[in-house]
């Protein structure tokens, strides 16, 4: 625990401007962002008597190391600054809402040729019109489903449309009138687009003009005796009514607002949005944050605002935003959220009327959440503290471990090797930290060795980051010097008689970003960040490899143990006798899904390679042909038999590939051996058109990606 006083700066070093600031730990790591208008009388604030400030303020200053700031202009800049670092640095004192959903979306695609109306989840694309977010996705297809009758928009994917338009022949959606039929030229792209453009102004709310010329339609075809046109006019009424009821009217009709209610304790806090779309709840969703800072309900609404509207612009934006606490001071919030929509924001507390009576509906909702969300997670934060504590008792650690690293090795016979790390903290899952690793040092089926250069090569780049930013040196004795890469042996050989390379790219990670610290500003670089338990997927050989790569390192305060599968024994290094916990033990529970994940992991790894290997072709061999050419080339030809027949002037006809690229790609396909063509099984016959097509992918029992002429690898797959 730091003592404040260490690291506070001199009074007159800090400028007594708009600005923010960071605080972070030993490790460089950014623990939490803050703006003030007045950066020195802020700061001072932190700086005051431990016994006088906030818990968890106390907890967060003790926990820092440094503190540094960025002056600014304005607080409007400040606002965005800050909300900017909060996304990239992911401090671990700050306020985040945890979202309980990804919530869907209505989607209109206008950014194509044929619009596509579809649900979409996640981050939201340029040139694509969102309504909502929905409850459930069945809620968006009850809407649709409806509408489609009005307005046959196009809801195919872009593979289905494409068969269409080979084939000629529509989906079933064309032949009963619920789509116009792009794909067979039955409308016009203009046309399309003009009965897409209707669909997102009767969602935009903009419904009652609408409806009126479809009344006024009616009742002429009833005049003129088109009885059938006018029944269909009819229904088509009717439907759009039944659609409009799934929401309800609360406000005047021209109302865009978004309503934000707050429920909280002092340990955590519930936020519930109605979202009003032309006087109608269009959509509804809401967060839970744990109050690591000690923080009042108008910073609570603010830091949901930028969540909320740091990534939206125009329309997405509302014209009203009513919230139970204004932030202080609130001209800058509300000079950002126009600069946001780019028209003036109304930011204000309802105080009478309908919109008073709406905000309490969205508070009772605030309420309930919060209380089931306590409900839900009391059972859970006690189960994993204990199972925490009963971890740390069985295998005699001075604390609770808080990060956890568990490791296995996936093989298939021997082929395609590699490795996995998850990592836990506080007993829950750190995706975003998870690492997969290729066996390199040597070929074959070896667990034991390959733990042993799996764990080595994770702590070698923890030290290589721990000498990089002067947190020990060979001076200070915490560890001894850093082999060098081409000294760093096997186990079991002598030292001179194989080397472990140890690549740059060890650990690539496998859910996006790698996360965990990178470079001195705080950004995320890789495994700079220790756990206090190594967790192995095996017996007493794997532990004592995964030891014995430790002792190598110097490395002697993080504790290892094995997880056996057969009996579910607990094995610790130099100990002949495993350590066996209760069946119904939390700690074993918890060690269980650890390495389990651990398991997954690594099998998803290696069945990815595995078919990426039986997916691989002629082409791949090409030097400096990139993924997108190669598939401009297929789509151009048809598949590789016919571009090995080709001409290097027929080959030049697609796009981006010059006549160097070209003789290159003729070379490699006349020395490599054309492929043995396709058989079909049921009638014998020799299907040479689809030779050195790459075969298509399917999906085991659990969702993962198998290559269609993979061997069934059950009973033989580690």
């Amino acid at each position: 625990m730091a003592d404040p006083s260490s690291y506070r700066p001199k009074p007159g070093q800090i400028p007594d401007t708009p600005g923010v600031y960071r605080f972070r730990d030993e490790h460089r790591r950014v623990i939490y962002v803050g703006k003030a208008k007045s950066l020195r009388q802020r700061l001072a604030n932190y700086f005051q008597d431990l016994a006088s400030l906030h818990p968890r303020t106390r907890t967060m200053v003790t926990t820092a190391a440094s503190v540094e700031w960025t002056v600014v202009s304005t607080e409007v800049e400040a606002l965005q600054l800050e909300y900017s670092w909060i996304k990239e640095y992911d401090p671990r004192f700050n306020v985040k809402y945890r979202d309980d959903k990804s919530y869907p979306y209505l989607a209109v695609t206008m950014n194509e040729e044929f619009p596509r109306v579809q649900v979409m989840r996640g981050h939201k694309k340029k040139g694509v019109r969102y309504f909502g977010p929905y409850g459930h996705a069945w809620a968006i297809r009850d809407t649709v489903d409806l509408l489609l009758r009005v307005f046959p928009v196009r809801t195919c994917s872009a593979g289905v449309f494409k068969n269409a338009t080979r084939t000629g022949r529509p989906c079933l959606l064309g032949y009963i009138g619920k789509c116009s039929a792009p794909c067979v030229d039955r409308i016009s792209p203009e046309d399309h687009r003009d009965l897409a453009e209707d669909f997102c102004d009767f969602m935009a709310g903009r419904t009652g003009t609408y409806l009126r010329r479809l009344e006024k339609q009616m009742m002429e075809a009833a005049e003129e005796m088109e009885y059938e046109r006018a029944a269909r006019l009819r229904d088509d009424i009717e439907a759009l009514k039944k659609a409009m009821e799934k929401n309800a009217v609360v406000l005047a009709d021209a109302t865009d607002a978004d309503l934000i209610a707050v429920a909280e304790d002092e340990l955590e806090a519930a936020l519930q949005i109605f979202h009003v779309r032309g006087g109608r709840v269009r959509g509804q969703r809401g967060w839970v944050t744990d109050k690591v800072e000690d923080v009042t309900t108008a910073a609570l609404v603010e830091h949901a605002l930028q969540q909320l509207y740091g990534e939206e612009t125009g329309d997405a934006v509302p014209k009203e935003v009513l919230v139970p606490a204004l932030p202080e001071p609130v001209e800058p919030v509300q000079e950002w959220l126009a600069g946001r929509r780019g028209s003036n924001v109304s930011l204000r507390i309802p105080q009478r009327g309908d919109k008073k009576a709406l905000m309490e509906t969205v508070q009772r909702n605030a309420q309930q959440a919060l209380a089931l969300h306590k409900t839900k997670r009391a059972s859970d934060l006690t189960t994993r503290s204990r199972a925490l504590e009963e971890i740390a008792d069985a295998l005699d650690l001075d604390s609770a471990p808080l990060r956890i690293e568990c490791y296995d090795i996936s093989h298939l016979q021997g082929d395609d090797v590699v490795a996995s790390m998850v990592v836990f903290e506080d007993g829950l899952q750190r995706k975003s930290e998870y690492r997969r690793f290729q066996i390199k040092g040597f070929a074959g089926q070896d667990d034991v060795r390959s733990m042993h250069e799996v764990i080595t090569r994770r702590f070698r780049r923890y030290l290589a980051e721990k000498e990089r930013t002067g947190e020990w040196s060979e001076e200070d004795g915490s560890v001894s010097p850093l082999p060098d890469a081409d000294t760093l042996t096997d186990p079991g050989t002598p030292p001179v008689a194989r080397t472990i390379p140890v690549s740059s790219t060890d650990g690539d990670d496998a859910n996006g970003p790698v996360n965990g610290f990178k470079d001195d500003d705080g950004r995320p670089r890789k495994f700079a960040y220790p756990p206090q338990l190594v967790v192995v997927d095996g017996g007493q050989p794997q532990v004592a490899a995964a030891k014995r790569a430790l002792d190598e390192l110097g490395i002697d305060d993080i504790a290892v143990c094995g997880l056996a599968k057969r009996l579910e024994e607990v094995w610790l290094p130099e100990d002949d006798d495993p350590v066996v916990l209760p069946r119904s033990s939390e700690g074993l529970y918890l060690l269980q899904r650890i390495r389990d994940e651990a398991h997954r992991f690594a099998i998803t790894y290696q069945r990815t390679k595995r078919a990426k290997r039986f997916r691989s072709g002629p082409l791949d061999d090409v030097p400096g042909l990139g993924e997108a050419r190669k598939q401009a080339l297929i789509k151009h030809f048809g598949s590789v038999k016919k571009l090995r027949s080709a001409t290097i002037e027929q080959i030049q006809e697609v796009p981006g590939i010059g006549r160097k690229t070209a003789e290159t790609i003729a070379v490699a396909l006349a020395q490599a051996a054309p492929a043995a063509p396709a058989v079909n099984t049921a009638t014998g016959e020799i299907m040479d058109d689809r030779e050195d097509e790459v075969p298509e992918t399917t999906a085991d029992a659990s969702g993962e990606p198998v290559s269609a002429g993979a061997p069934d690898d059950r009973g033989q797959e580690r």
